[in-house]
């Protein structure tokens, strides 16, 4: 297995330990819904997670809740409710929209102010090594003192260091100097802690580190986040703990996913070109949007629009009828044996996988399957024999990707006016057949005649699939 590292800038062997592998993900900063930049983020982590536990790897999947920052602040207070209020109301919609999209790989949620004790010993420890300073209440990392300020995102300290900055701390030594403990009055209203510099709050940076020290210890084997986070986030938290542990590196192998875009522009709360998950939920299944995410690698930018979303659509209709017709081969029998095909066919989906979570490629695999098998209903090879093992396979695929469709209950009252049709059909009425089909989709159902028996679905996902 190679995974592309981004601290190297290259793939690597990985070679997982014998007990289990650790996994830090940056998680949300709740003050509002959650985009599809987010699900793009959450949904390429989860299939990294489902796929490593599927080789039989041990992963502990850690993933951080930012629940007090400026901006829960500012919303709380435009709200009228206490920060952690807002925060943790935020954070159980997050919860919702993940349990929705089918997200299900997080072994552990740990939010920010349920680790205070951890974020203040790692602040006192950085002053102590002299990595850390005091100044009017607040500390700040001092990146004079960490000489590979940088490294992951390929910038050079001096040049950073004599870059401008849009507004500069007069607490600071040094421009790029940036917080790890903020000081705050117990007046402002704000949420804030007690500390060895006075009453305060957690910097960003700190938390993550705080974090995973908790729980991992201060070096790891794998971190993801947004690429938007390489620099500085993710420069400070390696920064903070090898200043901590004196040892190199933080994390084995640094993993990043690329953008959701609209029009060329990054998808941003602060640009106003979002989408929320609970909005696109309400126009699209859950497997065409983690579709979508999944057809592009995980590591190159994703442009999203209204065609794209609804060709993923389309393509997951394509997936239930073809599920749909092999629930029909049951008491048919014949047909030809698939189980090799399918076990040559997952083997390729594993390799594809292998070369740093390529679900792109592997996802192919699927549809190129889907082909096959429509060709085979084409040329009435397909029995029982040939079910055998299919819905084994397709599950394989829902544990991974989560793109399989349930199929849908169909309700007796439906099932009855499609029995009557059918005997209408057998009977040549075709005009009274026709008006049957009819009334069945006025119930929002259609029917697609197969030489298996008709094919039932509901017109749309929002019909009957969940």
């Amino acid at each position: 297995m190679k995974i592309y590292n981004t601290l190297t800038r290259k793939k690597e062997d990985f070679i997982p330990p014998d007990t289990r592998v650790n996994l830090f993900v940056c998680g949300p900063t709740v003050y509002d819904r959650s985009h599809i930049g987010h699900a793009r983020t959450y949904i390429a982590f989860d299939v990294i997670v489902k796929y490593l536990r599927s080789r039989g790897i041990d992963v502990l999947y850690l993933q951080n809740i930012t629940d007090i920052d400026d901006k829960i602040i500012h919303r709380a207070k435009e709200c009228g409710v206490p920060a952690l209020v807002l925060s943790q109301r935020e954070y159980e919609k997050y919860l919702d929209d993940m349990k929705r999209i089918k997200v299900s790989a997080v072994s552990l949620y740990e939010k920010a102010s349920d680790c205070i004790p951890e974020i203040i010993s790692q602040v006192s420890r950085m002053i102590e090594s002299h990595h850390a300073y005091a100044s009017n209440g607040s500390v700040y990392f001092d990146i004079s003192t960490f000489s590979d300020f940088g490294k992951l995102s390929n910038q050079n300290l001096s040049a950073l260091q004599k870059a401008e900055r849009t507004k500069d701390d007069a607490d600071k030594k040094h421009p790029h100097d940036f917080v790890l403990w903020r000081a705050r009055e117990r007046e402002s209203g704000e949420e804030v802690w007690d500390s060895p510099w006075g009453p305060g709050r957690p910097g960003w940076h700190i938390e993550d580190t705080a974090i995973s020290e908790k729980h991992f210890g201060l070096q790891y084997d794998l971190h993801g986040g947004g690429a938007d986070l390489i620099f500085p986030h993710h420069e400070a938290e390696i920064a903070q703990s090898e200043s901590l542990s004196e040892k190199k590196p933080f994390v084995k192998f640094w993993l990043h996913n690329g953008w959701v875009t609209i029009g060329g522009e990054k998808m941003a709360k602060s640009l106003g070109n979002f989408i929320t998950i609970e909005d696109i939920l309400q126009k699209h299944s859950p497997e065409a949007l983690r579709l979508l995410m999944l057809q592009t690698h995980y590591r190159s930018p994703i442009e999203y629009s209204e065609l794209s979303i609804k060709a993923a659509e389309q393509a997951i209709r394509g997936i239930l009828e073809i599920r749909a017709r092999i629930e029909l081969l049951k008491d048919k029998n014949g047909g030809v044996d698939l189980s090799e095909k399918v076990k040559s066919i997952q083997e390729d989906m594993e390799k594809a996988m292998d070369d740093d979570f390529h679900s792109a490629e592997a996802i192919s695999y699927l549809f190129r399957f889907i082909d096959t098998l429509n060709a085979l209903f084409q040329e009435r090879a397909i029995g029982n024999v040939t079910m055998k093992g299919l819905n084994n396979f397709f599950q394989y695929v829902e544990s991974i990707f989560g793109i399989i469709p349930e199929l849908p209950n169909i309700p007796q009252h439906v099932m009855e006016k499609v029995r009557a049709r059918e005997s209408l059909r057998l009977n040549k009425k075709w005009a009274d057949a026709d008006a049957a089909r009819a009334e069945v989709e006025r119930t929002h159902f259609s029917i697609d005649d197969t030489p298996d028996g008709p094919v039932v679905l509901p017109l749309s996902h929002l019909d009957g699939f969940r």
